[in-house]
């Protein structure tokens, strides 16, 4: 059984190797889009709006399903998935593709396939990762955040560490805490004290079996809409609660999940993006409302794909309360759904740029936070209830 990992491959040789090689609970909502409808061919979308995700088929990327319509088609062996593009129950005169991540790219950052394959239009690029690239010749510029609060975790055992209630109580007492090699919030952690360096491990693979045999002794990441429900209620050698804390809650607050592109699409696209941008953010809104249709879907795609990823509906269905319950999903300061908080990226830039120096990567250390995120496309009007 396969659980989902952090995906921290270093980038830059697989976009060295992709720029040499070619290839290819419910929610009040916002009125969904008039009975006109929306005409994306004719705002300049592509006939096929290809969208890239950084995993397996999961709740998480639940808005991103809710597009797809019905009579869908599944390429099984590259693990898309494509069919009508649909805005309010209508179709919108274009089809959309979605890509699995993971393993179905070979664990490479996001940032690499959009650069691989201009076709792309968007896909999921975290804040962290933007920074770390914005000096090099990978840029890239989100349009739309569907989370607001990044979903990765670090959790320990309560019956193990009654005392430790955040993740800077496991200095003290020296628990191993282990992740996947490659993260940069890690090294925040440790380079500010918040975690010593000779307690961390990065020997993190995705799968339980080293949390289950040190019996609780070791702090593990996760992600908070997965592996708390996991423990507690299908790992049948575990069966428990676990304790944790978001990692954006101990300072590193980059955004995860957001959908950007590179800077030549998103200018080559303009007129789709501002057509299509508020189509992802009320699909955001449904999705929380009535997720069951593109939960139905997302088990299909698992059940299909067959790579070792399992999923289940309950897990599905707690994913979706967790989203909402700890506000991973919610409104920007400015009252809307999807929308970048301008001032938070710009710390964000400030606490990361030493981080992503120290570790090798060369950023630009003029970076402002409209060079990476920008709410031109963002309907503010879109919020929840």
């Amino acid at each position: 059984m396969k659980i989902r990992p952090l995906l921290g491959v270093t980038v830059a040789a697989v976009l060295t190797l992709a720029a040499c090689g070619g290839g290819d609970s419910s929610s009040d909502t916002t009125t969904a889009p008039s009975a006109e409808g929306v005409d994306l061919l004719a705002a300049g979308c592509p006939e096929t709006v290809t969208l890239q995700t950084d995993w397996n088929p999961e709740a998480e990327h639940g808005n991103l399903y809710q597009l797809v319509g019905p009579g869908y088609t599944v390429d099984a062996a590259k693990l898309r998935v494509s069919g009508d593009l649909m805005a309010g129950g209508k179709t919108t005169g274009v089809r959309v593709e979605i890509r699995a991540g993971g393993p179905a790219i070979g664990y490479s950052q996001v940032t690499a396939e959009l650069y691989k394959d201009p076709s792309i239009l968007l896909g999921f690029t975290s804040t962290d990762e933007a920074v770390s690239h914005s000096g090099d010749e990978f840029p890239t510029q989100a349009v739309v955040a569907p989370f607001n609060i990044n979903p990765q975790i670090i959790m320990w055992d309560p019956a193990t560490y009654p005392d430790v209630k955040e993740i800077a109580d496991l200095k003290e007492p020296g628990v191993k805490v282990r992740y996947f090699g490659g993260a940069a919030y890690m090294e925040y952690f440790t380079g500010t004290g918040i975690l010593d360096k000779k307690q961390t491990d990065d020997t993190y693979d995705g799968a339980p079996a080293s949390f289950l045999a040190a019996g609780g002794k070791d702090a593990q990441q996760g992600f908070g809409t997965s592996e708390p429900f996991f423990y507690e209620n299908v790992l049948k050698e575990w069966m428990k609660p676990v304790a944790y804390q978001y990692i954006h809650e101990a300072g590193w607050t980059a955004y995860a999940q957001s959908l950007g592109g590179i800077p030549a699409n998103i200018e080559k696209y303009d007129t789709c993006l501002q057509a299509l941008v508020p189509v992802i953010q009320q699909a955001a809104l449904d999705y929380l409302a009535t997720p069951e249709t593109a939960n139905a879907l997302i088990l299909d795609l698992v059940d299909q794909y067959n790579n070792g990823w399992v999923y289940t509906a309950d897990q599905a269905a707690a994913a979706v309360e967790k989203m909402q319950s700890d506000q991973l999903i919610a409104n920007s300061p400015d009252g809307t759904l999807g929308s970048f908080d301008l001032d938070r990226v710009t710390a964000f830039i400030e606490t990361a740029l030493p981080v992503f120096t120290a570790t090798g990567s060369k950023p630009n250390a003029d970076l402002k936070a409209e060079d990476i995120v920008t709410n031109k496309y963002i309907d503010p009007s879109i919020k929840l209830g």
